[in-house]
């Protein structure tokens, strides 16, 4: 018996006398695991095979949407729009490399600065697959975070639709998609004090050798590449407001990520003038527009365009399946 006891005690995964194991503050990773836990489910933009896609309009937009009918719970049948046309970029505009941006934002000294918390606006399509299957649906919100002095902040999300003010919003707040009223609060939350020292709650550097190793950080589940990377700044954006030098920081890496080429000038979903870079993700049949604001390089949005046909979702290639627009 004394033998089998030996084997199982040589064999225990979790072993009394390993200081793994022992109580102690948590550490990095496992603080930025209990903040998600506690502070909600990443807003991940990157086009990846899941069944909710986010994009983001504004009300200058001319998005040529196709419209669907959906019959919603409630007494009215709502029309529910469709993905949008890409945007399009100017035709004799002149493309500014990266580098070239990065040079001009670096040199402007701009005086925005730092702030935590985000104000964006999305829309989220809903995808159903399978026999029965629905059309996709959109669903329009507005979302802000505020962080307060003592490290408590608030969240509010409301269902609105800022290329169709005072009309009604698709949500699916509950089981069974619904319209509400525009304006209708989703949500309102105020999350208690917590402080953590890990991307995304960290303060970001405005280095851009520190801020590349802080959004490595964000996700170490893939090497970064590209489509990591954009899906980290949008994280990041998610959580900041970035400031003049964390801008021209940001700029300069993304000057070093492989393949985001630079293809001209567009308006972007808020009727802002921008400077669009593309990204083609094989990997994952989507086309990656990012969206930089050409005097200060702040990410004004983050497009994904499917390149491929998906039927089982009713998916079509040239559909905009994500867009977020951040403001300031």
């Amino acid at each position: 018996m004394a033998d089998e006891l030996d084997i199982l005690r040589r064999a225990n995964p979790v072993p009394a006398t390993d200081p793994r194991f022992h109580d102690r503050p948590l550490d990095q990773h496992a603080q930025r695991r209990l903040n998600r836990l506690l502070h909600g489910e990443r807003h991940r933009t990157g086009p990846r095979p899941l069944r909710r896609w986010v994009w983001s309009v504004g009300t200058a937009a001319a998005v040529g949407a196709v419209v669907l009918t959906l019959t919603l719970s409630g007494s009215t049948t709502t029309p529910a729009v469709a993905a949008p046309r890409p945007l399009i970029v100017e035709a004799g505009s002149t493309p500014v490399p990266l580098d070239r941006l990065a040079d001009r934002v670096t040199a402007s000294a701009g005086s925005q600065r730092l702030v935590q918390g985000t104000h964006v606006q999305t829309w989220s399509m809903s995808l159903t697959s399978g026999p029965g299957a629905r059309p996709p649906i959109t669903l329009p919100a507005e979302r802000v975070v505020r962080w307060k002095a003592d490290g408590s902040h608030t969240e509010l999300v409301v269902a609105t639709d800022p290329r169709h003010p005072g009309r009604p919003v698709v949500t699916d707040a509950d089981p069974v998609p619904r319209t509400v009223e525009d304006g209708h609060v989703l949500s309102r939350r105020t999350y208690p004090p917590s402080w953590s020292d890990a991307p995304p709650v960290a303060r970001p550097p405005h280095d851009a050798e520190r801020l590349r190793a802080y959004l490595d950080e964000i996700d170490r589940i893939e090497a970064m590449g590209t489509s990591e990377l954009l899906d980290a700044v949008a994280e990041l954006l998610n959580n900041w407001t970035l400031g003049a030098r964390e801008d021209a920081a940001l700029v300069r890496v993304l000057a070093d990520a492989k393949g985001l080429r630079p293809a001209g000038a567009v308006t972007d979903r808020l009727g802002r003038q921008g400077q669009a870079y593309v990204y083609e993700d094989t990997a994952h049949s989507a086309r990656r527009m990012l969206v930089l604001d050409p005097r200060s390089g702040a990410v004004l949005g983050i497009e994904d365009t499917v390149t491929k046909d998906d039927p089982e979702y009713g998916v079509k290639a040239g559909d905009v399946m994500s867009y977020s627009a951040w403001m300031r």
